[in-house]
């Protein structure tokens, strides 16, 4: 039986604060009227109970898509809520999102609505999902939420493939060049060394210098220089951790070279699709920027969504302050603008959406393009440099015997 965390209110207009067992919320509120208690607030609490149990880790992206898409079809033939949950439960493939969707639907059973069900286990239902859930419940499109949904989890996953995959080329590339060199470096270059002392050769320069930077690299100092290195990693994740720190770093990756344009416009796609689905399903537009602020993905264009919330609480169109921060071309802003004044905000947001998910598809292309013969010069510069600094000596040996 889970635990509630409750605040409620007495006969005489305290607030009282306490935990109690229930099966659910319906079953909380009425043994708290019981009580002479009228409850504000009832949440379950997450030390314990059903979510607290089956946060143990994240469920797939892909778990969660299939899902959602399945229980629109579902709800859109005809079939009970509570029935279809009982039929994705036992078809699920991840066994803890199989507990999780049994637990939801009991929260069902016992009263609770869909949202407030979805509500405890927010590292698989985010704040996104469970509003436009509640969106869908009170309209009565419930599978029309549930797919538009599915949709914008759809594009969200192909953004990151896509990213994901423009960064694994580079990253895979650049440790293979670290491995050859270092292999070079650390075995072969100690190897050489002792030929050389052996044959008393005179040693050029660029062989001299190899020979030093791999008994730098053996020697204590690479060991402190390492320790500098992780210190310096380990203090830039803490002041990443601060908002002070995380507003900074999201400002200079916004300014970095091809990269800061990326970001950019994964940035404004990701908010205007956001927008987009939650404006679309019936979420109102000042809850919608908070959840599309908590989701922005960079802590710069978060602030800028927050300023512009209170702006727009403050009677101010949308389109105004977005484009009074800068941070957003005025195509962005002139087009949020037009939609506004012509009831089709929702339409805009998408058409922006799909231009800038084009605009990166086509960015990474060619960075990917590019950095493939960046890298296949690196490595020949960096292993053909060791290699000709190695044979250097032995070539001037064979010219001095001829």
């Amino acid at each position: 039986m889970p635990t509630f965390a409750y605040a409620a209110r007495g006969r005489d207009g305290k607030v009282s604060r306490g935990t109690l067992d229930a099966q659910n919320r319906t079953q909380l509120i009425q043994a708290l009227r019981e009580k002479g208690l009228t409850p504000d607030q009832a949440s379950i609490k997450e030390t314990k109970g059903a979510a607290g149990a089956l946060k143990l880790r994240r469920v797939k992206t892909r778990e969660v898509l299939i899902f959602t898409r399945q229980l629109a079809t579902m709800v859109n033939a005809g079939l009970p809520l509570l029935q279809s949950l009982d039929i994705l439960a036992e078809q699920a493939e991840d066994p803890i999102f199989s507990k999780v969707i049994r637990a939801i639907a009991s929260s069902v059973e016992g009263g609770e609505t869909f949202s407030d069900a979805l509500r405890p286990f927010s590292r698989v239902f985010p704040e996104l999902y469970v509003s436009m859930v509640r969106s869908g419940e009170v309209s009565g499109d419930l599978d029309g939420v549930l797919l538009r949904l599915a949709d914008y989890m759809e594009a969200t996953a192909e953004l990151k493939r896509r990213i994901r995959g423009a960064m694994i080329y580079p990253m895979v590339s650049l440790a293979i060049i670290l491995m050859i060199a270092s292999g070079l470096v650390l075995f072969v270059v100690p190897q050489f060394q002792k030929i050389f002392t052996e044959m008393g050769a005179q040693l050029p320069k660029p062989t001299l210098l190899l020979i030093q930077i791999s008994a730098t690299i053996r020697s204590w100092k690479a060991l402190v220089g390492l320790a500098f290195v992780v210190g310096g990693v380990i203090g830039l994740r803490a002041y990443n951790a601060t908002p002070q720190g995380r507003y900074q770093i999201d400002a200079i990756k916004l300014k970095l070279p091809i990269f800061g344009m990326l970001l950019r416009k994964v940035a404004i796609s990701r908010f205007t699709r956001t927008l987009a689905t939650l404006t679309h399903s019936g979420v109102a537009i000042l809850q919608a920027l908070e959840i599309a602020e908590r989701t922005a993905g960079n802590e710069v264009f978060a602030k800028v969504i927050r300023s512009s919330a209170e702006s727009v609480r403050n009677g101010e169109t949308l389109g105004d302050p977005l484009s009074r921060t800068g941070q957003f071309p005025p195509m962005v802003t002139r087009m949020i603008g037009v939609g506004e004044k012509t009831g089709a905000l929702e339409v805009m947001l998408e058409k922006i959406a799909d231009f800038y998910d084009s605009e990166v598809k086509a960015l990474v292309e060619n960075m990917t393009s590019l950095i493939e013969p960046i890298l296949m010069v690196v490595m020949g510069v960096v292993v053909g440099g060791i290699i000709v600094a190695l044979f250097m000596p032995i070539l001037n040996l064979s010219q001095i015997v001829k």
